[in-house]
């Protein structure tokens, strides 16, 4: 195969690699339910045959007795708005890491501001992991299941108003009493602490019966599939839930397989973890090890979710309390804390399928980072590394690549005597690149090896929140999103010009033309790649060219010096 139509089909091939898995994510609809018509509202709230009668299902929503608003699209087609849950009263917390929002309409979580991370679209704003909107739900549930105990459909009484952590407070308890019925008493806790976005969430059962029960809790988040906003080409990461036990490890439970009902993975265990994944940001369940369990994920209704865990309270005697109480961690993918917050928890960063190649690249750009303090510098660095640890592959592809520049005219006479015999030309050719020591191949191992390194570290810009917002200098303030005013692409361009001057010509006109093209049309794919990526693209361009150069000069330097050498004999 001719070198550089091997060169463009490999570059053409990984543009359109992007461009489908883009096109793919942005245009496809979700999946369909596998049943004939969305699950009503007395549907949900059926409780399995197990339960007692009237104690909801893990899962069910707390939903308003008012409809909801009427929405219409801008052509003035009926949107479908998502259910809303009752509301209570509100109770504001503000730590130094956190701002949240508690509803004592079942106690839920309803909103959750990470102080940390600015909104993506208005940077004034905190990021809200956990939100109730119209468009959009995310909120964090729990409860109790057992005859008449108080579930997420309980309304909890509690002091309402704003709640801070104070100077020199190393915790702050928000505590919600639910009513008491036949005996049982039961305070609902939650525990925010300093510097964590670890939230301890906890139950207090008192029995005042004269008989022992035996009740158990839940804890489940509740969202929509709807991802996180991106542009084209920055598709968002895995959006759904995802579970990890010690036996089965990391285990994804997409929302599609919950509306076909074929999501399988471990249900009952004695240690792991349940979660919602999105991009750069999670929210897990944390139950102790230990301590026996049981997962659960369901459909609840059209485009909504859950996903939680069972845990026993254990047997509660007359006159006794007794406590259940599991962590909830709520915020960023930060990968050098997640292991130690839970085993398995750092598989949440999801770098796509060249995962073995993306997590030593992002400990190395972390390495970087940590001598710098400048991402975009680490990323340069990295790019450095890359060429250097590949610096013999290289340099061995563009020698071929200069030999085949000393030898266009030499082809292009081959393709003049046997152009209208494909078969014999490409005889005539490997004969000749065999007589004159050339790997036509050679130059394209450069690009083959920049490739999958190309595509991991696109998957490391979209899943490592460490890079989100990270500025670079002057007028690239988020390596993770597009550069805004495209300088970097159009130099990028320019820097593919450049090589294509370097590279032997084309001998074919359409060839020729395509490669003349190219530049420009990569500079407009550009246009919508993050900036990091950008960066790194450039700097191993402006490398190469180097290289490149170098050697094209010393071999055709030494061919000019033969040939003088071969004149004056």
């Amino acid at each position: 195969m001719d070198t550089q139509k091997f060169v463009l089909f490999l570059i053409f091939s990984t543009s359109m690699l992007f461009l489908w898995d883009a096109w793919q994510k942005e245009q496809l609809p979700p999946a369909p339910s596998t049943s004939s018509a969305p699950a009503t509202q007395e549907s949900r709230n059926q409780p399995p045959p197990s339960a007692q009668e009237g104690t909801p299902v893990p899962g069910d929503k707390l939903i308003s007795t008012q409809p909801a608003k009427s929405e219409t699209a801008e052509n003035g087609a009926p949107v479908k708005a998502i259910d809303r849950l009752e509301s209570g009263e509100k109770i504001v917390v503000k730590t130094d890491m956190v701002v949240a929002e508690i509803d004592t309409a079942g106690g839920d979580l309803r909103r959750l501001e990470l102080l940390y991370h600015p909104d993506k679209e208005d940077k004034s704003k905190p990021f809200a992991l956990l939100e109730n909107q119209p468009d959009h739900v995310y909120v964090a549930q729990s409860g109790l299941i057992g005859e008449n105990l108080p579930t997420h459909k309980t309304r909890y009484t509690a002091e309402p108003g704003t709640y801070s952590l104070e100077a020199g407070q190393d915790k702050i308890e928000i505590r919600l009493v639910a009513p008491a019925t036949d005996g049982v008493r039961v305070n609902k806790v939650y525990t925010f602490h300093r510097g964590s976005y670890l939230i301890n969430v906890s139950f207090e059962v008192t029995n005042d019966t004269a008989a022992p029960i035996n009740p158990f809790s839940y804890f489940q988040m509740l969202r929509d599939s709807q991802p996180p906003a991106g542009s084209f080409f920055m598709i968002p990461t895995y959006t759904g839930a995802a579970l990890f036990t010690e036996q089965d490890k990391f285990k994804k439970i997409e929302f599609s397989a919950l509306d076909k009902g074929t999501a399988t993975y471990p249900k009952n265990a004695d240690n792991g973890w349940i979660a919602m994944l999105q991009q750069y940001f999670l929210a897990a369940w944390l139950p102790e090890d230990k301590q026996p369990r049981e997962y659960y994920a369901k459909r609840l209704s059209e485009n909504e979710y859950s996903a939680g865990v069972i845990v026993p309270v254990g047997t509660v005697e007359p006159g006794e309390t007794a406590t259940v109480s599991v962590p909830l961690y709520a915020g960023p993918e930060e990968q050098s804390k997640l292991a130690s917050i839970a085993p398995g928890l750092d598989l949440t960063v999801d770098y796509g399928w060249l995962t073995i190649i993306g997590a030593p690249l992002f400990w190395l750009l972390s390495l970087f980072h940590s001598w710098t303090g400048n991402w975009g510098v680490a990323i340069i660095l990295l790019t450095m590394s890359v060429k250097i640890a590949f610096f013999p592959l290289s340099a061995a592809g563009y020698r071929s690549m200069a030999k085949l520049r000393l030898v266009t005219p030499k082809l292009q006479r081959l393709r003049e005597q046997h152009g209208h015999d494909r078969q014999r030309l490409n005889q005539a050719m490997m004969d000749f690149y065999k007589t004159e020591k050339i790997n036509p191949m050679g130059g394209c191992l450069p690009i083959i090896v920049q490739i999958p390194v190309f595509i991991s570290l696109y998957w490391v810009l979209l899943a490592s929140v460490e890079l989100r917002n990270a500025p670079f200098a002057l007028w690239i303030q988020d390596l993770s999103s597009p550069d805004p005013f495209y300088v970097l692409p159009v130099i990028m361009g320019i820097s593919m010009f450049i090589q294509t001057r370097l590279n032997p010509p084309a001998t074919d006109p359409i060839q020729a033309k395509v490669t003349q093209i190219m530049p420009f049309a990569f500079s407009i794919f550009f246009f919508f790649f993050p900036a990091g990526l950008v960066l790194y693209s450039l700097v191993n361009n402006v490398l190469s060219i180097l290289q490149q150069w170098q050697i094209t000069r010393m071999i055709e330097g030494s061919a000019t010096a033969a040939g003088k050498q071969k004149k004056a004999n």
